[in-house]
């Protein structure tokens, strides 16, 4: 009896041995995972949290570099419309008196043939050549707008002159100069108005020319 009595006890033991470590080994994964669980989530979250700010800073780079090539490359250069330049364009003078207007007018036409479109504003310079000299005509106080001549399109300004109804060969007209605005280049072209301008005293022009525009624009 003895014997089975120190039999039962050691095996109790042991038995008692085996779950404390069951339990030990538990435990012990349990707090692995755990501590595995936590730092995956604390990792997760500082580096969502890293990720944010530099995805903040780097969109707010991209924003500012956006800003740039827009304001670099876009509308204020390529996208930019130059000027007409005397050479782009076709200029041609037509006789377009009205009856019973007090002075005569002929209409100056702006034709773009350079391919591309052409910003053209102002006043251009207009020079009659006549027996006498030359005659420079005088800027209208009309307001002179910009205007964009596409491609293929024109624009036409006036130049009036007073009808010559002193009853003598008055000066007489052998032909018109023309300068773009904004040009050196000059056109030189046959006048088709009337044949003479009245002598004046010389005290100032009687030709005035109007701005660009000033006399219809066709298409």
């Amino acid at each position: 009896m003895r014997v089975n009595k120190i039999t039962i006890a050691a095996l109790a033991v042991v038995a008692g041995l085996s779950l404390t470590a069951c339990q030990n080994d538990d435990a012990a994964a349990t707090d692995r995972s755990n501590a595995s669980s936590s730092s995956s989530k604390g990792g997760s979250t500082s580096g969502g949290s890293a990720q944010g700010a530099a995805k903040d800073s780097a969109g707010n780079g991209d924003a500012d570099e956006g800003q740039g090539t827009v304001v670099g490359t876009g509308s204020n250069e390529n996208g930019t419309i130059g000027k007409c330049r005397t050479d782009e364009l076709e200029v041609t003078a037509t006789d377009s008196t009205i009856d019973g207007d007090e002075d005569n007018t002929v209409a100056v036409t702006f034709t773009n043939g350079g391919g591309r479109d052409c910003s053209i504003a102002g006043f251009a310079g207009v020079d009659l050549k006549t027996n006498a000299g030359t005659v420079s005509a005088e800027r209208t106080g009309e307001s002179a707008p910009a205007t964009v001549l596409k491609d293929g399109t024109s624009v036409s300004f006036s130049i009036s002159y007073p009808v010559n109804d002193t009853g003598g060969s008055g000066v007489r007209i052998t032909g018109l100069v023309v300068t773009p605005p904004n040009e050196t280049k000059s056109v030189t072209l046959d006048w088709p108005g009337a044949a003479s301008l009245p002598v004046t005293d010389g005290s100032g022009t009687p030709v005035k020319v109007g701005p660009i525009g000033s006399a219809g624009q066709g298409g």
